[in-house]
């Protein structure tokens, strides 16, 4: 399922080679297109003929109207069952790519080849596709999983800053949930970059195809992948709606600080638990600015949220560094305080 490429992508053309595709469509942004795509077309011996479809780069770009632009431009170049859709991407990419890929004509394989960090160790693993609906975060998906996926790391060296800390973000929360060593390692880093990130990558992926293989469709224990996406994507989907988007990784880091806290105040970990996390998490990420977003702007997204049932707040929150629990449904007052406990972290 996940195959790290040597640098002359001879795993991949094996692939290709063993299928009997009839034509490649390769979905970019304006950024992998000048970066990535040009490495990719250098590298893959195909006799087959190929088509580049490029969207505009970012999160506001992941909606109904480009899907349906992509699904008219597939259908326009005639592509049958038997093409192929390779998403070399970031997770916008590979959330927009499979979905248009498995819905059309109900359903096309289609491959990642993810370009970010946070679509190596998140994104493009686990066979969720999706796309955002008004400002809320992927409400419009399937569970699909791409027929491969390839992992070329130095595409991480085209990365802006940002970017790579976005990914990181992620990194940090599969430790959090799931392997304390990974957590223990990862906060070892003192300077973020592509190379000190690099060797641990192989083990966050592990820990979500892990998971993802215990609970495809999200009946347990995969919901612990959500740790601090209840109260991220609710910033996320705000700033979005303001139409100052933020990197999604930006608003997980504020989103754990906030739900590690939660989980101290529900009295799931300890208070000095809490605050090393909390301090780790702070080490590489600035404080986000939310005094745009009042408790009831905030929560009325918390009760849209897709783990939610019966209008109930569903939290996956940390039992222990290495542990998560799922399903916790936390009293209004400790939302809201460990809302207030973040906003007072910028005063400190």
């Amino acid at each position: 399922m996940i195959t790290i490429l040597n640098d002359n992508f001879s795993q991949l053309n094996d692939f290709l080679h063993e299928k009997s595709f009839s034509k490649i469509f390769i979905l970019v942004d304006e950024n992998t297109h000048e970066y990535c795509l040009p490495v990719l077309l250098g590298n893959m011996e195909t006799d087959l003929g190929f088509e580049i479809l490029e969207i505009e780069a970012g999160e506001e770009m992941k909606n109904i109207q480009t899907a349906n632009q992509l699904w008219e431009i597939l259908t326009e170049m005639q592509a049958d069952r038997k093409a192929l859709v390779i998403n070399l991407g970031g997770g916008v990419i590979t959330d927009m790519g499979g979905f248009v890929a498995s819905t059309y004509k109900r359903g096309i394989q289609f491959i990642n080849i993810p370009t970010t960090l946070l679509s190596m160790c998140d994104a493009s693993i686990g066979g969720k596709t999706g796309i955002d609906l008004m400002h809320y975060k992927n409400m419009v998906g399937t569970f699909v999983f791409p027929e491969q996926i390839f992992i070329y790391p130095k595409f991480l060296q085209t990365l802006p800053f940002k970017e790579l800390r976005s990914g990181f973000a992620e990194m940090l929360k599969h430790g959090l949930i799931a392997d304390k060593n990974h957590w223990n390692q990862l906060t070892q880093i003192h300077k973020l970059d592509v190379e000190a990130v690099t060797p641990h990558i192989q083990t966050s992926m592990d820990i979500k195809q892990d998971v993802v293989e215990k609970d495809f469709h999200e009946s347990n224990i995969r919901k612990t992948l959500n740790f601090g996406h209840t109260i991220g994507h609710a910033v996320e989907s705000l700033c979005l709606q303001q139409g100052n988007p933020i990197l999604h990784g930006e608003a997980v880091a504020m989103g754990m600080i906030a739900e590690a806290h939660l989980a101290y105040l529900e009295n799931l970990i300890s208070e000095d638990d809490s605050k090393g996390i909390i301090e780790n998490i702070q080490r590489y990420y600035p404080y986000l600015d939310i005094s745009d977003f009042n408790d009831e702007n905030i929560t009325e997204l918390l009760l849209n949220d897709k783990k939610n049932i019966d209008s109930k707040i569903n939290f996956s929150l940390l039992s222990g560094i290495g542990s998560c629990t799922y399903d916790h449904q936390c009293s209004q007052k400790n939302i809201l305080e460990s809302l207030s406990f973040y906003r007072k972290l910028n005063d400190a």
